[in-house]
């Protein structure tokens, strides 16, 4: 999933290259693909999202009958790679995978050179992850309620942790805290593995973490899981509530990736590219390494992802607002 985002500045920068990139020649939807697709991914090599586009770069050349080459554009929190796409010629040549961040950068950096909704086209939702309300090992509360019931006896007193400003991390947690009327004390780190570390040494007392991160700790003894943010119990924790089972009704929040081309990109190629990642989002095999990873597959039409697209937008958007979330 997302690293933390970064400060405006550097958007600025890592831009100044693309916008004088020379303009392509689109192909006709009858001869796509005449040539290797290039998969942007915009953070860095070995993280969630770079994962997640491997194994899909193989399996959908595969199907395709072209290479799909992977290319890692990191900066200013998934921004600059996603304005290469949004600026590249639509043949269907270049193609997106972004994650949560997508549908949060704008609200967080106003200025960016591209709009989200105007200049892609969404293609499918290959995947989401749920989060984990967790507390050290040693931690006194068994349950979200003895939490709360700590929470609302200090107010401030308890912390917790995220991989910084603007994370999914922080805004599950704002989320939480605005749900159950609760004043927590937010501790950013520099990413997730240092934030988990320090939860599970008992420096913080809470995080709310993606599964593929915090499930390990779990079945090691290290964290204890006090609820799930999806919208269903997990097989892989059956015994963790979800939040709405734990008295917070309805809140859902997970991270996840998704699939986009530049917008005007033919009609028959966005019908194409959906066809065949939902055709491979169903693998059996995929579902299984996803859930291995404490991800669930989805493999949504365009048309879902869409809607899905503007509805995280909404919720976010009411999250950053009441709560003021800035990154600096």
């Amino acid at each position: 999933m997302p690293p933390s985002f970064q400060r405006r500045h550097l958007l600025g920068a890592g831009l100044s290259s693309l916008l004088m990139a020379p303009a392509v020649r689109a192909a006709s939807p009858s001869d796509w693909p005449n040539r290797p697709i290039r998969l942007i991914v915009p953070y860095p090599a070995g993280g969630a999202a770079d994962q997640t586009a491997r194994w899909l770069a193989t399996a959908l050349g595969e199907r395709l009958k072209t290479p799909l080459l992977v290319d890692n554009r990191p900066g200013a929190g998934g921004s600059i790679g996603a304005a290469a796409v949004a600026q590249a010629a639509p043949d269907g040549h270049t193609l997106l995978l972004d994650a949560t961040g997508f549908t949060v950068n704008p609200q967080l950096m106003p200025h960016l050179p591209f709009d989200p909704f105007k200049d892609f086209a969404p293609i499918s939702l290959l995947m989401q992850v749920p989060m984990l309300l967790v507390v050290p090992a040693q931690s006194p509360w068994q349950s979200v309620a003895d939490l709360l019931r700590a929470a609302r006896a200090k107010p401030g007193g308890l912390s917790f942790a995220s991989a910084g400003n603007g994370s999914a991390q922080h805004l599950a947690a704002e989320l939480f805290k605005q749900r159950q009327r609760v004043y927590i004390t937010h501790i950013p780190y520099r990413g997730g593995a240092p934030a988990l570390n320090d939860l599970a040494a008992g420096q913080v007392d809470l995080m709310f973490s993606a599964m593929s991160a915090s499930q390990p700790l779990v079945k090691a003894g290290r964290l204890r899981a006090l609820a799930v943010t999806a919208a269903a119990r997990v097989p892989s924790l059956p015994e963790v509530p979800t939040l709405s089972e734990a008295g917070s009704p309805g809140l859902v929040a997970q991270e996840w990736n998704g699939l986009w081309a530049p917008a005007k990109t033919p009609v028959d190629v966005l019908n194409q590219l959906e066809t065949e990642v939902r055709a491979i989002v169903a693998r059996p095999e995929v579902r299984q390494r996803l859930a291995q990873q404490g991800a669930q597959s989805v493999g949504s039409s365009r048309a879902e992802f869409a809607r899905f697209l503007q509805a995280e937008f909404k919720q976010w958007a009411q999250v950053i607002h009441s709560a003021q979330i800035t990154l600096n």
